[in-house]
């Protein structure tokens, strides 16, 4: 009797599917491997203390710390991860419905269009990865009071190795971005920047769920705590996932010979969570810039008294886990909610149903063919983007409602709040996201290959 999971076996009898998983696996392994080199110049005292501190700036970089994979704690050359990559491919398809030359480009030539979206993506990164590391930078002298993590400053006897560490931290960002390419190029095809986000977020769970176990006085309450909300938010984003709405359509039928075979009746699935996590990202990205900017006007050496207040003030509001936590939180959720409605009607609109259904003589039934159909849909889109937003939006929230919910059952700590991250459901919504896609991307090797009884996911 095979089992549902019969199909594992044949992994390793095919050499094509053997070679790309090994070279999946090779290329996390130097992912990880480089994600433990530090950028040069690096004050480590200054940084260990600033991670290990108890107040609110050390509980910040610690919940980003979770979220890069430990490489905030080294401030390793690839501190940034992949993300400016991503900030760049979210900014051009914004920018993508305000050019018509280029929707034009889309619709005549999707494969050139893709080409053309890819090549601006990349040259965005750079830049964007130039400023996120200069913020990255200003943002932790300006948290660290035992001297500067890095010497940093465009003067004339830091330029030279401020320059050094720039042209590191950037390069370092282009070499995930070229691991991940090269992930979906020889391994698991599609898959190379959703795995080293992954590996990212997965190894640093074993650190931190040995951080807890070692604290005695919360150590069982938060262990039980974040199996249950693990669990619970795993079915949860799985069952949201798979949401869909299924609007019927009228496919015409076919000429056999001299017969007209009558129309064939089928469905058009719409999904509820059609942006998938990219809104999180985004408005995660967006809320960071206040700070990444007022980080360039809190040297009281420089900026007048006043100045260094309002930016201080800035820093303060746009913080995680600064004194007024609640309102970014209360901003991030708007943020997400928008965002998911805005990025969803870009995508709809550029995958074009209503002129696509009419070219091959569908139609759905009582709806007129063509913008009347693209009407129809966007409105039905839509409606059932409303759960999927909400959903995202307490995904974002969900770390601080969780923090709420331990502060007021009494089992608040200092590894608490630094492992807030491990039951966060934007960590877990990747996490699931990218196991689910991959097992979908094997299972469909496996049946290109031969076979069909190799059944991974039910």
């Amino acid at each position: 009797m095979k089992t549902a999971f019969s199909g594992w076996r044949y992994l390793w009898k095919s050499q094509d599917i053997r070679r790309k998983l090994l070279v999946t696996l090779l290329i996390l392994v130097i992912y990880r491997l480089a994600a433990n080199v530090p950028v040069p110049g690096i004050n480590r005292e200054a940084l260990a203390s600033l991670i290990q501190s108890s107040n609110q700036s050390g509980f910040f970089l610690a919940f980003l710390d979770l979220l890069s994979g430990g490489t905030i704690s080294s401030f390793s050359v690839l501190a940034m991860g992949v993300y400016p990559y991503i900030t760049a491919q979210i900014i051009i398809q914004l920018l993508l419905p305000i050019f018509p030359s280029l929707q034009k480009k889309f619709q005549e030539d999707p494969r050139e269009g893709r080409k053309l979206q890819e090549r601006w993506t990349y040259y965005l990164s750079i830049p964007m990865a130039a400023l996120s590391a200069i913020g990255q930078i200003n943002i932790f002298n300006s948290y660290s009071r035992g001297g500067q993590i890095v010497a940093f400053g465009f003067t004339s006897e830091l330029w030279l190795p401020s320059l050094a560490v720039l042209l590191t931290m950037v390069g370092g960002t282009m070499f995930a971005i070229w691991l991940g390419e090269l992930i979906s190029e020889f391994g698991i095809r599609g898959q190379g920047l959703s795995l080293i986000i992954f590996a990212g977020i997965v190894a640093r769970m074993p650190h931190n769920i040995g951080v807890i176990w070692a604290d005695e006085a919360t150590r069982w309450p938060m262990l039980i705590t974040m199996l249950v909300i693990i669990v619970a938010t795993i079915f949860v984003i799985v069952y949201v996932q798979q949401g869909r709405r299924n609007v019927p359509v009228m496919y015409p039928g076919r000429r056999v010979g001299n017969r007209m075979s009558m129309p064939v009746k089928g469905s058009l699935p719409l999904m509820v969570n059609m942006a998938g996590m990219i809104p999180l990202i985004f408005a995660g990205a967006l809320l960071q810039l206040p700070s990444v900017i007022s980080s360039y006007f809190l040297n009281p050496n420089r900026y007048s008294e006043r100045v260094v207040q309002f930016a201080t003030s800035v820093n303060n509001l746009f913080n995680a886990s600064g004194p007024y936590d609640w309102v970014y939180w209360l901003i991030y959720f708007i943020f997400v909610v928008v965002f998911t409605f805005f990025y969803t009607d870009v995508l709809f609109t550029q995958q074009n149903y209503g002129e696509n259904l009419k070219k091959v003589g569908a139609q759905i039934p009582g709806v007129n063919r063509g913008a009347p159909t693209q009407k129809y849909l966007s409105k039905v889109q839509r409606r059932i983007t409303f759960p999927g937003a909400f959903f995202l939006g307490l995904v974002a929230v969900l770390p601080y409602l969780i923090h709420l919910a331990l502060n007021a059952a009494g089992i608040s700590s200092q590894t608490s709040s630094s492992t807030i991250f491990l039951v966060s459901s934007a960590g877990l919504l990747i996490v699931v996201g990218v196991v689910r896609d991959t097992f979908l991307n094997i299972d469909a090797e496996l049946k290109l290959h031969g076979y069909d009884d190799a059944h991974l996911i039910k």
